[in-house]
């Protein structure tokens, strides 16, 4: 068994930028959710600008800020020890952001989901900790729900992609025959919503929620957009996701949230938060350099 790294290797890990990139004070953080949380409460936006912000803050690699998301709304101050909102609020928040960063994984990978999501369980109260849920439902692989995880996946592929969803499954199978039948599974079991209910900014919830954290099919393409952009240059697929909220506004039975986020407006409205979360981040890189 090996226990140790050989020192050259040890050496190496030390190269090339291995840590993520330094967060801006908590104040900054603090500054620029309190502007951004503000504009999404004045248009009735909350949700969206809430996974919007966790997979922003996700995909730059900023874990500290991730962890600052769950304190500023839960708390009405920057420093405060104790929760301005009741437990089961501050367990649905809790849920959105961490559902929010497993979708993301979609988009940006596993090693920042787990960066992110180690930084949310590290701040969460433990009453919280203690109120999510801890085991797996719906998204676990079982021979009789394959064949309807294949086909939520399969229909949320074709809502976002058509009228070219045939053409684009078809060429991607090409690439590796297995890269498109794991894309239509990921989607069926991590980014579509679940059979359920889905929750909101001021929804509630409990560990016996069985609907804690699930995301309507417009906040699945909120997160798309956030993620893709947060990346940068990732234009084709950045763009594929734009037109994938703009065509949720053809969901039934959408909230009234949902309607105005994959309006233009809204979808415009998104694009230019996730780009005044990212300016407030590396503003401040760019700053601390010239110091």
């Amino acid at each position: 068994m090996v226990k140790h790294l050989p020192a050259p290797i040890k050496q190496l890990l030390t190269l090339r930028n291995p840590h993520p990139l330094p967060s801006p004070p908590l104040s900054r953080v603090h500054d620029v959710l309190r502007r951004t949380h503000l504009d999404a409460k004045s248009k009735q936006a909350e949700t969206g600008w809430l996974v919007l912000a966790a997979c922003t803050l996700l995909t730059v690699n900023r874990p500290p800020c991730f962890g600052q998301l769950y304190r500023y709304v839960t708390r009405s101050e920057l420093n405060a020890n104790f929760r301005n909102v009741n437990l089961e609020a501050a367990v649905n928040r809790a849920a959105i952001i961490r559902e929010a960063a497993l979708k993301s994984t979609i988009f940006v990978g596993v090693p920042r989901v787990i960066l992110s999501l180690t930084a949310l369980h590290e701040t969460l109260d433990e009453d919280v900790k203690a109120s999510l849920r801890t085991e797996t439902t719906q998204r676990l692989a079982t021979a009789k729900n394959i064949e309807a995880t294949v086909a939520r996946g399969k229909a949320l592929w074709d809502s976002i992609y058509a009228p070219h969803a045939d053409k684009l499954h078809d060429k991607l199978g090409t690439y590796h025959p297995d890269f498109i039948a794991f894309i239509i599974q990921a989607y069926g079991t991590v980014l579509s919503p679940l059979p359920g209910v889905t929750k909101t900014f001021l929804d509630a919830s409990s560990i016996d929620d069985p609907d804690q954290g699930n995301l309507s099919r417009a906040l699945g393409s909120v997160i798309g957009i956030a993620c893709l952009r947060a990346e940068e240059r990732v234009v084709p697929q950045l763009t594929s996701h734009v037109f994938g909220l703009l065509k949720a506004r053809y969901v039934e039975n959408q909230s009234d949230e949902d309607r105005w986020l994959s309006s233009d407006e809204g979808t415009e409205w998104v694009i230019r938060t996730v780009d005044e979360i990212l300016d407030g981040v590396k503003d401040w890189e760019e700053h601390k350099a010239r110091l």
